[in-house]
């Protein structure tokens, strides 16, 4: 059982520990700040940066608290994946046209990727 401030999570007994903490982990460094920004009860329009690991445990976690998800990267190789974890639109930030479809349009963007940018 994990106790944190605002929510207990009780692991499974049959699901592995060592799977566990990496989704625990991803989970409340997505969680974390989509309570903190006023996105935790849904009704926002939230854009994940970086459809990773990292970024695809946001998608599935921006969605499944009501959000409307807005997936970001640099080409068109993550849109499917987007897509299946629940994103809303895609947007490909190295194409000018895509970005000025979707300005203005986001709540709170989540960046997950370290690149300079």
């Amino acid at each position: 059982m994990v106790v944190t401030e605002d929510f207990v999570v009780k692991v499974p007994d049959n699901y592995p520990l060592e799977a566990a903490g990496p989704i625990m982990c991803a989970g409340i460094t997505m969680y974390d700040p989509l309570k903190h920004f006023g996105c935790a009860d849904g009704g926002k329009t939230v854009g994940i940066i970086g459809i990773g690991g990292l970024g695809s445990m946001g998608v599935k976690l921006a969605k499944a608290l009501g959000n409307k998800v807005v997936a970001i990267s640099t080409s068109e190789n993550k849109k499917d994946l987007a897509l299946q974890k629940g994103a809303d639109a895609f947007v490909v930030s190295t194409d000018p046209e895509s970005m000025k479809a979707s300005a203005s349009s986001i709540d709170l963007i989540l960046n997950t990727i370290s690149a300079n940018h």
